[in-house]
């Protein structure tokens, strides 16, 4: 009776935590939480007052009424200010790290991609310049053996 010893749970999970996406993934949790104060402050200090041109200063007090009176919190409010605040974080959170992070990154990864084509295509060339060579050799001595048979 042959054992099959399946890998421990503690051995999964070692297996799990080890692998590439989980480690990126982590990466970009942590970045991703500590970018979040760094848009929050741009909306907070540069796209707010702007806004507070037209308006108030808060996107939060952008509000419309679907009741008939509202007043403080009596009524029924639509607070559409606060959810364009989170959009403009989103749209901006979106575009740092798609302007900085992927399409540099892609970038890189297609030069990587190119070299390593133009490398194997080289390869390609030498080893098709090589035969060629041999088959010139083959066919010199061919034609030197056929030449000393006729004398």
């Amino acid at each position: 009776m042959s054992e099959n010893k399946e890998p421990s749970i503690w051995e999964g999970f070692k297996a799990f935590l080890m692998r590439g996406n989980v480690v990126d993934l982590a990466v970009a949790v942590v970045i991703g939480a500590a970018f979040t104060n760094i848009v929050t402050a741009v909306v907070k200090g540069i796209i707010n007052p702007i806004v507070g041109a037209i308006g108030t200063k808060n996107l939060d007090h952008y509000s419309s009424c679907l009741s008939s009176t509202c007043q403080g919190e009596q009524g029924i409010q639509i607070l559409w200010g606060s959810v364009l605040g989170a959009a403009l974080s989103f749209v901006i959170t979106a575009a740092v790290v798609y302007f900085l992070m992927v399409l540099p990154m892609a970038k890189y990864l297609a030069r990587l991609e190119a070299r390593r084509k133009a490398k194997e295509g080289a390869q390609e060339i030498i080893e098709v310049t090589e035969l060629e060579v041999l088959k010139e050799i083959r066919d010199e001595l061919v034609a030197q053996r056929a030449g000393d048979g006729r004398r």
